[in-house]
């Protein structure tokens, strides 16, 4: 039944109250029984898998949750991303509500029952969709269920730190130990403010070895890394690990660019001598557009500015890479640029553009700008752009990557509200 707008207040203030000493397989309860308060029939929540390829349910407290005979997940209610009006609702961060005649796999609203789809984003990063059902789902009853959807977001992002229930339900698979080293160590895939965003992908998410990135924002600078340690095992995703923590340490003692890469080159010197690790360290001041960085044998990173990518516009000699041990190399140089308001920044790894078809045929940096531009033409969000282009990359390479790829976009948008 309708509510009126103090209870809207009341309830998330309950939620919010409840969340706090809340065990995350009580989330679903949580917000079903939120949901009636609000005025809705039914209320449930779905969170994108690791590969962003399902929304899957998270189950309620007397399901279970765990991983079949084959590998796959069991005990799981799922919806495809690419092909449903749930996954649309999470790929373009918009309400959807379904026709009371619809069928989206069952999902649509039928009879006297409407069915919507609210998407559940922390800050500026996608987490899944909340699906609320009511007789009639006015606008007055969507904008309170949105308010909900973003507290829901908040408290599915703390919980997610120390929830296996959580870290399950978005797995389709058992990880490797090297995977598990290296996500433990990433930051959220996407973060930003009003004036600047930035996200990420990895894949192959279960087995990957050597790539990481990091991304953090300090007053008005943006710090970005990429990283890419040579081999594909468990030492790698150490090296990769210990490559961030030494980032990190330098960064936040008030390190300059150059001085994180002279960190990072000792530490590996010191505890894993001999392995090599390619990078991108950069710093964006956002209140100006400056943009610094230093690359040492990496990919240079790829500057797209009015739908078309501006050749050889970050193109540098890269210093060798880090790990180099035994040879007089002369310090790290930090190379500047301007951005341009509306500017994206593209950083990647090789195993990107090296990705080959089961002909030999390389993906290659040109197909690489030509899949980035296309998806941002169509006017996609950053986090979605990734995610159709690294399944363009699995495509390609027919599901199995013989090196990992990363991407991350960033994007320079002071003027945007």
């Amino acid at each position: 039944m309708p509510v009126e707008e103090d209870t809207l207040g009341s309830v998330l203030a309950d939620v919010l109250a409840s969340s706090h000493r809340l065990a995350p397989r009580a989330i679903p309860d949580l917000v079903r029984d939120a949901g009636r308060r609000l005025g809705l029939s039914a209320a449930r929540v779905y969170v994108a898998d690791l590969q962003q390829r399902d929304l899957v349910a998270l189950p309620h407290s007397e399901q279970g949750r765990g991983y079949d005979a084959d590998g796959g997940t069991a005990d799981s209610e799922t919806l495809p991303i690419e092909n449903s009006l749930a996954g649309r609702a999470y790929r373009t961060e918009t309400v959807q509500v379904g026709r009371p005649d619809a069928a989206d796999g069952g999902r649509g609203g039928t009879g006297t029952e409407r069915t919507g789809w609210i998407p559940v984003v922390d800050g500026i990063g996608r987490v899944g969709v909340l699906r609320v059902t009511a007789p009639e789902l006015d606008a007055r009853l969507l904008r309170r269920c949105e308010a909900f959807a973003d507290l829901l977001a908040m408290i599915l992002a703390t919980k997610e730190q120390y929830s296996d229930l959580l870290a399950q339900t978005m797995r389709t698979r058992p990880m490797s130990v090297q995977a598990e080293l290296l996500w433990a160590f990433l930051p959220p895939r996407t973060i930003g403010t009003a004036v600047v965003s930035s996200s990420a992908v990895l894949e192959p998410a279960y087995e990957v070895g050597g790539d990481a990135y990091d991304h953090s924002l300090a007053g008005d600078v943006l710090h970005l890394t990429l990283l890419d340690a040579m081999g594909h095992d468990l030492a790698s995703g150490g090296c990769s690990a210990m490559a961030l923590a030494a980032c990190r340490s330098a960064r936040r003692a008030g390190g300059r660019l150059d001085d994180i890469a002279v960190g990072i080159d000792r530490t590996l010197d010191r505890w894993i001598p001999g392995r090599l690790l390619t990078c991108v360290i950069a710093d964006l001041d956002t209140s100006t557009g400056r943009l610094d960085w230093i690359n040492c044998g990496h990919p240079p990173p790829l500057l797209i500015r009015d739908r078309r990518v501006v050749t050889g516009a970050l193109d540098r000699a890269p210093r060798p890479p880090l790990g180099l041990t035994g040879y007089d190399l002369p310090p790290p140089r930090v190379h500047s640029a301007h951005l341009q308001p509306g500017d994206r920044l593209l950083l990647f790894t090789d195993g990107v553009t090296d990705a080959r078809s089961g002909t030999g045929d390389l993906f290659g940096e040109q197909r690489l700008a030509d899949a980035v531009v296309r998806a941002l033409t169509d006017g996609l969000p950053a986090p979605e752009a990734l995610r159709r282009l690294i399944e363009q990359i699995l495509v390609h390479q027919n599901q199995r990557l013989s090196d990992d790829a990363t991407l991350l976009l960033t994007e320079w948008h002071p003027g945007r509200r």
